[in-house]
Order: structure tokens, then sequence, then C-alpha cells
């Protein structure tokens, strides 16, 4: 029995951040001037429950709340609504609330319309409605800004979940539910509502669908009313239609062609939709996905199986295989299992040469095994469907599937499969670590039947236990399994090589599933310790580290290495070479073809495996510290891809160039990569790909770009599920905004990423937000604050970062150190940081070496050094770093009184930071070259114009909270000094506190910001 839970209101809006923000700031405007805005969403996502959080937050005057109808007391012209809306105000600003605004009649649609854009006159009033999202907005309203609510996100759903259970769903429940809902706040309290405790807890089986028919259509309400017996047919088609398509919209024609096909004598036509359906060009859609699924469950059975039997009878002479079979499984009557059609379901998925995406093979796959009698092979399939699906983006639809094949006995072979699934989908959108144990668990499930995709789990192991910094387990995993052997009679391959596109049996979609960049540290960080020979072995700081050596993010002992590198994607484990058709579950022959699958599918057999067995003996090469041995196999996978078009191939050697410091490789094949896995179709790929172009352009110092990438990569990583990507990208995105003037986005950027980071165990993506973090503050002057923070990064003990990351901010900490007077602090992190210099991978290492031991060194040997720092810089290139350096020796010598030679360096500073659009760090060399007299563009602004360069530069150091002896250390002058120049700012400008003069810069600063817009315009 159901329906037995009783459902605790939740007592929060869980997500909706920024639909909170536009209604605070037109609440908050209020204070000046009167405002509208609408809210719409499909029924279910809470948009009364957003006036209701509205209504309750407002407490500078009365709520108003208005509904359709004269027994609601609606006014039904402009002129009404205005009085009732100033006699309801008084003397207080107003708040009106208009829910399902939809509901009203054309004239009080109009008058409220035309109310809206004349509520200056009835005095301060903000008036929010709300409207359907399953239909267009109506033309009354189209002019008014809008604000939709989309599904909750993952993590706000589970939030939500925990909140009304208590957090007492059983974890594989869980995982139904939140995929079943689809973000939709109130179905998913439906379906909550609908289960009983036991099941809830996972003590019983849940009922199937979880979802019916009666759920749906609670939840969509009165949407599907009044609709004629036609247009009920061409929703019902569509709905279907959408069952086994690639996206929320079909093919027009494909519809009504079925229509014609259920009803011989009807002419259908698209000219006129029904509201709830969106037509564009020869697509049809509907508005709202839950109505989409409540117009199908609520459909009668045996109309809804003659929609399907017509659209299967198109397809069939479309010759579009495996969507006809689809159609044609769900037109049967009853569960019965049909092995016949359930095996022509699997074989036509594992075909690589049917075109289809990764979703509908999955779809296929699922069918399939819900079709199937057998138990072992119906969970083989389950675990194929959850692989497709995690190719297409979607852990959310794989999860249930690995939990569906999980209750199905199986042999050890299919239940290691499914835990590298699991594994992999862990990896990408939860705990490492957990990721981790679970990738171990089906490398040793594998091991006997499987040992080529037991390589492959074992690999991604690897990649957790990087991403999580724990560099002993990443050593260790990597070194499991007995070398590279060579194909044996049957084309089968060892445990250490396996083929990027075919696995252990033979069959397309048992190929390498762990991962575009098979064993390279995730994703392609370049590594390594210390190279050996004779000037390193006389150090013992320099000894490799034993596989044995450290904890996650632990510093190594003083007789072991660490080992540095550049970050690039925390991890490699991305299915990029399932073929579309995986597994068939036993049910069809094994093939040995060469081709290659349209989209979605990928070579079937045949595959040299030199690229992975390359990657993984050079990535292991680089974690042991021997680049002798690394840089030739790293080399042959760059080379190999100049005449490979596969996405996992070119990811591959996108990770190998970024090892290897070759910025210009790594970009051009991950621009390669990018183009191939949105041409296959793989979205679980592209936010992979778009990291690699990132992490690229910054090492090359194209910031913008680098920005680019990354705020496309964090749009795709969030829409297919993946947090933990999504938290790299972030960590690009605060890198980025650290050399921009945008404190602001830095501070946002870090906080998303640390939050990701610390829940999942993420230590390389924690390293690089506090990085970027320190990195703002030491651009803005607060070298205090930054030394303080890169401290705990790079500074030996129990919270260094991560092993591939803290080496790379070892300069930034020199720098910031050696301004707050600390230069002591840095001594033994400067000698790692010449091993890693001097071990090659990182062309700016060197320059950035000679930097460091310039800001340390006596007057009679610093400028020397910055002239070989900045000759080091035009070797390798970049501006960014060029001009810091330049900054720096612009600075050293104004304090030596050498101006000219200070304003030639501080003038190629500041083009340096312009041209890569460092604006807080060009800010800074503004100031030094106002200080010697000079004037540079973009002075200052507003009434700080009064004050000489010196003093303006103190005022924006005090503002922003630094004291005496912090602006002295940075400055390079004395406490007295800024004492001085101090009391002369009080006094031009008139204030007798620092608060007052940190608003006063504070309002300068944004005069010139929107002055500097309206020029844009």
């Amino acid at each position: 029995m159901t329906g037995e839970t009783t459902v605790r209101t939740a007592v929060r809006i869980h997500g909706r951040s920024a639909q909170r923000e536009a209604v605070r700031a037109l609440l908050d405007g209020l204070r000046a001037r009167s405002g509208h805005l609408v809210v719409t969403g499909e029924p279910g996502l809470g948009r009364t429950a957003l006036l209701q959080w509205a209504a309750d937050s407002f407490r500078a005057g009365p709520v108003l709340r208005l509904g359709p109808g004269e027994d609601r007391g609606a006014p039904t012209t402009a002129g009404e609504l205005l009085t009732t809306l100033q006699k309801a105000a008084g003397e207080a600003p107003l708040l009106v609330c208009v829910d399902d605004a939809h509901l009203w009649d054309a004239p009080a649609r109009s008058a409220l319309s035309h109310a809206a854009e004349r509520l200056h006159t009835a005095g301060r009033v903000a008036l929010l409605l709300s409207v359907a999202g399953h239909r267009a907005v109506d033309p009354e309203f189209a002019r008014l800004p809008v604000v939709r609510l989309d599904p909750l996100a993952p993590s706000h759903a589970d939030a939500l979940l925990d909140e009304v259970t208590d957090g007492s769903t059983d974890p594989a429940v869980r995982e139904h539910l939140l995929a079943e809902a689809e973000g939709n706040p109130a179905l998913l309290l439906a379906l909550v509502r609908r289960l009983t405790p036991a099941e809830l807890r996972g003590l019983r089986p849940l009922p199937r669908p979880t979802a019916d028919a009666g759920t749906l259509a609670a939840v969509a309400g009165s949407a599907l009313t009044c609709l004629s017996g036609d247009a009920c047919d061409l929703l019902l088609t569509v709905a279907a239609a959408v069952r086994a398509a690639d996206g929320p919209d079909v093919d027009t024609r494909l519809v009504l062609d079925a229509l014609r096909h259920l009803d011989p004598a009807s002419a259908p036509t698209a000219n006129l939709l029904p509201d709830v359906l969106a037509g564009a060009g020869d697509r049809l859609r509907f508005h709202s996905p839950l109505l989409c699924r409540a117009v199908h469950a609520t459909a009668a059975p045996d109309r809804r199986r003659a929609a399907h039997r017509a659209l299967a009878d198109v397809l069939e002479a479309d010759g579009q295989p495996l969507p006809a079979l689809l159609h044609r499984s769900w037109s049967l009557s009853g569960p019965a299992p049909v092995a016949r059609l359930a095996d022509r379901l699997a074989a036509v998925a594992a075909d690589g040469t049917t075109p289809a995406s990764h979703g509908l093979r999955g779809t296929a796959y699922a069918r399939a095994a819900e079709l199937t009698a057998d138990a072992p092979v119906r969970a083989e399939r389950y675990t194929a469907a959850a692989e497709q699906a995690l190719l297409a983006g979607r852990p959310d639809r794989a999860r249930p599937l690995l939990a569906a094949a999980r209750d199905c006995a199986a042999p050890a072979v299919v239940r290691g499969r499914a835990e590298r699934v699991r594994g992999l989908a862990e990896l990408r959108d939860g705990p490492v670590g957990d990721a981790h144990q679970s990738l171990l668990l089906a490398a040793s499930l594998l091991a006997e039947d499987a040992p080529a995709e037991a390589a492959s789990a074992a690999l991604a192991a690897a990649d957790a236990a990087w991403a999580a910094g724990d560099l002993s387990s990443c050593l260790a995993t990597l070194s499991l399994g007995p070398a590279p052997v060579p194909r044996d009679a049957a084309g089968m391959l060892g445990p250490a090589a396996p083929d990027a596109a075919t696995g252990a049996d033979g069959l397309p979609g048992a190929v390498d599933l762990a991962g575009a960049v098979d064993g390279a540290g995730p994703g392609g960080v370049p590594v390594p310790t210390d190279p050996p020979g004779p000037r390193h072995a006389a150090d013992p700081r320099q000894v490799v580290a034993p596989r044995h050596a450290n904890a996650p993010g632990h510093a190594t002992a003083p007789g072991h290495a660490t080992v540095p590198g550049y970050a690039a994607p925390g991890y490699a484990a991305v299915p990029s070479a399932v073929l579309a058709g995986g597994r068939t579950g036993g049910a069809t022959p094994r093939t040995d073809a060469g081709a290659r699958g349209g989209p979605g599918g990928t070579r079937v057999c045949g595959a040299v495996p030199d690229p992975v067995r390359d990657h993984r003996v050079g990535m292991r090469a680089l974690l042991e510290g021997r680049l002798d041995r690394a840089a030739p196999s790293l080399g042959q996978v760059v080379e190999r891809a100049r005449t490979d078009d596969r996405p996992e191939t070119l990811l591959r050697a996108a990770s190998a160039a970024l090892l290897l410091g070759n910025v210009d490789a790594a970009r051009r094949a991950g621009a390669r990569a990018l183009a191939a896995t949105r041409q296959s179709g793989s979205e679980a790929l592209v936010p992979q790909a778009l990291e690699y172009l990132a992490y690229a352009e910054l090492r090359a110092g194209r910031h913008p770009q680098a920005r680019a990438h990354a705020e496309e990569g964090l749009r795709t990583a969030l829409r297919a599920g993946q947090r933990n990507t999504a938290a790299h990208h972030q960590a690009v995105l605060a890198l980025a905004a650290s050399i921009e003037d945008e404190p602001a986005a830095v501070a946002r950027h870090v906080t998303a990423a640390l939050a990701t980071a610390r829940r999942h165990g993420l230590a390389q993506a924690a390293t690089l937000a506090e990085w970027a973090a320190a990195r703002a503050d030491l651009g803005r002057g607060r070298p205090q604050d930054a030394a303080d923070r890169l401290g705990l990064l790079v500074l030996p003990g129990p919270g260094r970062g991560h092993f591939a990351v803290w080496r790379l901010a070892v300069p930034c900490f020199v720098e910031a150190a050696a301004l707050a007077g600390r230069p002591e602090d840095t001594h033994e992190v400067l000698t790692d940081f010449a091993g890693w210099a001097a071990f090659g991978a990182d062309p700016q290492a060197a320059a950035q070496l000679a930097r460091c031991h310039a800001l340390l060194a006596p007057p009679d040997r610093a400028d020397d050094l910055y002239r070989r720092a900045l000759a080091r810089h035009d070797e390798a290139g970049g501006d960014f770093e060029r001009a810091r350096t330049a900054l720096l020796y612009g600075k050293w010598l104004r304090r030596r009184r050498r101006p000219r030679e200070a304003r030639g360096r501080l003038g190629t500073a500041l083009a340096g930071f312009d041209r890569c659009g460092a604006g807080v760090w060009a800010a800074q060399a503004r100031a030094e070259l106002r200080a010697l007299g000079a004037a540079p563009q973009g002075g200052g602004a507003g009434t700080l114009t009064g004050l000489t360069p010196q003093q303006l530069r103190i005022a924006r150091h005090v503002a922003e909270g630094a004291t005496n002896r912090e602006v002295a250390l940075t400055l390079a002058v004395s406490t007295r000094t800024v004492d001085y120049h101090l009391r002369k700012v009080f006094a031009v400008l008139g204030v007798r506190s620092r608060l007052e003069l940190a608003r006063m810069v504070e309002h300068a600063d944004r005069t010139r910001g929107d002055r500097r817009a309206g020029d844009r315009m």
C-alpha cells in the first residue's frame, strides 16, 4: 500500500538564487521607484512559493494579493487598479503579488499590463506576477521583464529531499526519486508522499512506475483540461514520439504521418497548435517536459499503444530501425518479457553503424533489459544503458539503471562493469574517495574475465586518487598489472594495454570507458619530481618519492620529493571511447569489424593500443621523476594525434602536451577534441575538452580566452550533471578573474569551487581556488594576506596543497613574502622550485625562478637577476608573467632612484597587463608611473583627482582595509611616511575616518566604471 508517508513542509526555498536576487532587487528598488517583474515556469517549479517568499521577506510596507475574477476583486481597468493600489499603499511602499495572472481574462490582463507601465503614479509599488510556463507568455505581459524558474540542480533537489525526509531515504531510492522528479520540486514531494516509509528506506520494492499517471496529473493540475479530441491525439503523438527522440522536440512530419496512420480519414496539420505545444520550423515540442510526461501517462492505454504502433510503422518505412523498435516495444500489451524483441533492440543498439545518440542507445538498452527474463543478461543490458546515459551527460539517469542492474543476479564481470560505471559517475559528480574504491573494486571483479577493462578501471582509480591529491595511491594504482602485451589470437589485449575502442570481449562498448587520457594523471596535469642526476643527487630532498610516500595532500617527508606540475583537468576518466552500441548482453554475435560508427559510435576493433601504452608509460615516468623516459612516450602520443580525429585520442594528446609544457600543441589538440566531441554527440566529453583548452590558454597567458572556455565549460558541466568538473571550471574562472579588477568575481568563483571541492574531496580544485584567492590579494596590494593564504598551500605541513599544483604557486608566495617582509619563509620552497624549473616541463618556471631570486637578492645582484628573468621571459613568451617581472623591476628601480629606467620598465609592464586584460595589475603599474610623475591613461576619478599620486595610492590601500604598516610594506616606505600622507588625504577630501574614506573611494571607482560603460555604448 502506498501513500502513507507524511511529507514535512519545506521550510525554505532550495536553489533559486538568481531568481531570488531578481525579486530582492525589485523590493530594494522600492526605496526610490516602482517596478514590476514576471515569474514564469512549468507546473510544480515553485512560482507560488517564490511569491510567498517575496511576501514573507517584505517588511517595508503592506502586501496586497490580487486574483482573477470578480469574486476575487480584480479591477477591470488600469485606472481602477491604480486607484486600488494607491489606497492600499498609503505613504508606504507596497508589494502586489498576482499569482497565476494568465488565468485572468483578456480585459483584466490588459488592465494589469497597462497598470504595470504606470505604477509610478500610484506611489512606490512593486508588482510581482506569476504566469504559467507551459504555454507562451500572454502578449499583454510580453513587454514586462521576466525571470524564469528552471528545474532544480541535483544538489538542491537532493537538499530538498533530505529536508522533507530527515535524510532517511535509502541511497538507491534517493537516486531513483531524483531521476524521476527531473528537478521538479512539486513532483519530488508528490513522489515522496506516494511511498511508504518502508519503501523510502529501501525495505520494500518501489511501485512501478513510481511517477504514475495520478501523480503526474496532480502536479500538472488544470494545464491539460479543455482540449478537443483532435488536440489530445496530437499531444499524445508528440509525447509518444519524444520518448524515442534525441531531445525535447520531434519532427513535425513524423507526427503528422503517425496521426494519419491512427485515423486514415483525418487530415492533420500543424497550423493551429494547442497552447502547450510550440512549433519551430519543422519541429514540435512541449513547452513543459512535465506536461509531456503527463500527457503520455494519463492517456488511455489502448490509445497510447496505438500511437506508438503508428510511429513504429512510419519510422520503419523511413529506415530508422532503433526508434522504430522502441516504439514497437512500447506498443505491446502487458509487461511480460519478449526475448526476441529484446534481443533485436540490444543488437541494434550495439550496432555502431546505426546512427543514434548515446541517449537513444541507452533508452534502447534499458527497454531491452525490461523485456529480458534472464537475470545476468538483464543486468548487463542495464549496465550498458547506464554507460550510454553517462556518455550522454546524464549521470542522474545512469544511477537508477545501475541500481536496477544490482538487483539482478549476475557474474563477476557484469558486476565489475556496473561498478566501473558507478565509479566513473562518482568521479565526475561525487566524492572522489568513493570513486577510487568503486573503481578498484571494478578492477578486481573484471581482472579474470576482462583484463583490458580491469586495466581501464584501475587507471580511472588512479585519476580519482589524483583528484584527491593522494600521490601514493595514484602511483600504486598506475603500477597495477603487468606490462602491456600484444593481442592474442582472439584479438584481445593484455591487461596493461587496453584498446582505446574495444573491450576485452571484442564488442563495441566494452571499450575504454575509463577515459580520454588513460593514466595521465588527471587529465593531463604535468607532473613530476625533480629530475635525477648529479646536481640533485647530493640533496636528499630531491630523491624521488617511493610508492608508499604520502597521504593525500600532505607534504613529503624530508627524504622524499613531491610531484609538481601545471594543473590541467583534475581527472581523465570519462567514457570517451565507449561505442554507442556497447554490449549486447549476449544476444548477438561478437564482431571484429574495423569500422567506425556514426554519431555516437566510435571504432569497433583493430586499434593499435600504442597511444594508451605510451601515455601510461610517460605518466608513470613523470611521476617517478624520469623525464628521459617520459618525454619520448608522451611525444609519441602528441604526434599520433595529428592524423587521428577521435575525441579520446585528441584529449589524450592535449593532456600529454600539457605534461610536456608544449602549450601550442595542447591548444591545437584541445580545440580539435572539442570539435570532435561535439560532432560525435558525446556530451560527457565536452566539459573536459573545454577544461583542457582553458588550462592551455591560462598556461599561455591568454586569460580572456581561458575565461571564455571555462564559462562555456561550466555551463556544459552543470548541464551534464558533472559538479566535480564544474568545480575545476570555477577554479579556472577564479584564476582568470584574479588578474582582472574583479574581486567579487574571484570571491564568487572561489566560493563555488571550494563548496564542491571540500564536499567531494577535490584537493586539486581546492588548491587552484585558494591560489586564485591569494593571487587576487597580491594583485590588489595585500601581500600580507596573500602570504598567509599561500603559506598554507606551499609550506611543508599537513595542509600543503595538491602535489601537482603547490609548486606552481611558489612564485606568488615568494613575491608576497618578500613584500610582506618575510623572506625567511621562502628558502626551503624556493629550493624545491629550483628543482621544478630544472625539470623542464614548465617553460615559465626558469624566468619565475630568476624573478624570485631577484626579489630576495641584495641590491648589487638584483639588477642582473631581473634582467636575466626578462630575457628568460622573452624565450618562453607569455605577456602576463613578463609584465609581472617588469612591474617588480620597475618598482625596484624607482626605489633605487633610477626614474628614467623605472619609467621604461613600468610602461612595458602596463602595456603587457593591458594586452592580456590584467586590470588589477595594470592599476599597480599606473600607480607606480604616477608616483614617478608620469600621467598614464586612466588616472584618478571623481573627487580623488585632488590627491597626489602617492596620496591616491595610500588612500586606495587604506580604503581596502590595509593598516598603515601594511601600506608601508606594500609601497616600500616608512610607516611615518604613510601617516603623513594619510593626514593630507583626510584634509584634502574632508573625511574624518577610514570608513568615510572607503566610501568616497568606492563612490569614485563606481563613477569611473559608469563613465567607462557609457563610453563603450
